[in-house]
């Protein structure tokens, strides 16, 4: 049966609303009247109100947001992996979704966004005030949408990600147990949040705003344990049969090599169902869950 507006809580559009928008989306349903914008939008959660759309194609754009909305989440993943994938994503959608929101009643702006940000790589700690000056141009497409949001004249809020994992996201471990990884010794500092604690981080962040509570500008939302690539790879070793490493495993990580704090994010209130790699990813090898994508 389709859904259909009600008076339930807040107006909440989720802009992007596949793998991570989607929990994020179901979450906040249960308490208010969510939209899922998306191209496709007979993937939108069945308890959000589809709305279909290309960010792309700002004249549909302009017909499609829903008006008076009170929150906008913003959650795009790039269509390609090239510069232009994510200024479409990051940068050129954020810009057509704010021209098409009337904006008169927005409460609150959320963009995600993640640490791919920072440049840092000699093993230090980097939080929500540490420098950005990202080398790679996905991180620099990111910080422009970060700065885009934050100059919009909107209240907002920045979510900086770490590497994302979960049931929906087990390539990692499926790499592991075909022996396609073998870090050199030792490895990078690798940091990682459960797709649910994710869902959880943001939901938990726009409930404070809804309530009338300030939050920060930016979270940097990973768990509470940086590890080292080789030490999270021995332990999913020890947990579960795996292929001996090939010649061609990977041997370091792709995202230099730091050390991520939760602090703010848990000065917020918020507690980590998930807190380490062990809790996440013992649960998906123990529910049979460490091999496909």
């Amino acid at each position: 049966m389709a859904i259909t507006e009600n008076t339930k809580g807040a107006r909440i559009l989720v802009a992007g609303c596949g793998n991570l928008g989607g929990m994020i989306a179901r979450r906040l349903s249960q308490s208010h009247t969510v939209f899922g914008l998306r191209r496709n939008a007979a993937a939108v959660p069945d308890t959000v109100i589809p709305v279909a759309a290309d960010l792309l194609d700002a004249e549909a754009l302009t017909k499609a947001v829903p008006r008076a909305l009170d929150v906008i989440i913003y959650c795009l993943a790039p269509s390609s992996y090239d510069e232009t994938g994510y200024e479409n994503a990051y940068v050129n959608g954020l810009i057509n979704l704010l021209a098409a929101s009337d904006g008169s009643t927005l409460r609150q702006l959320v963009y995600i966004s993640s640490t791919s940000v920072y440049h840092q790589n000699d093993d230090s700690w980097v939080d929500e005030t540490s420098a950005t000056e990202p080398r790679r141009f996905s991180g620099q497409c990111v910080l422009a949408g970060e700065q885009l949001a934050l100059a919009s004249g909107f209240q907002s809020t920045v979510v900086r990600f770490s590497g994302i994992y979960g049931p929906s996201r087990r390539r990692f471990l499926e790499a592991v147990t075909k022996g396609e990884m073998a870090p050199s010794k030792p490895a990078p500092y690798s940091n990682r949040i459960h797709e649910h604690d994710a869902a959880r981080a943001v939901t938990h962040l726009v409930q404070l705003a809804l309530g009338g509570e300030r939050i920060e500008p930016c979270y940097l939302a990973s768990d509470n344990e940086p590890a080292r690539l080789d030490e999270v790879v021995a332990w999913v070793r020890s947990q579960i049969p795996s292929e001996a490493p090939k010649p061609d495993a990977r041997t370091g990580g792709r995202a230099g090599s730091k050390r991520c704090s939760n602090q703010r994010l848990r000065d917020s209130g918020f507690v980590f169902d998930y807190p380490d790699y062990r809790a996440g990813y013992g649960e998906m090898i123990s529910q049979g869950m460490a091999g496909g994508n």
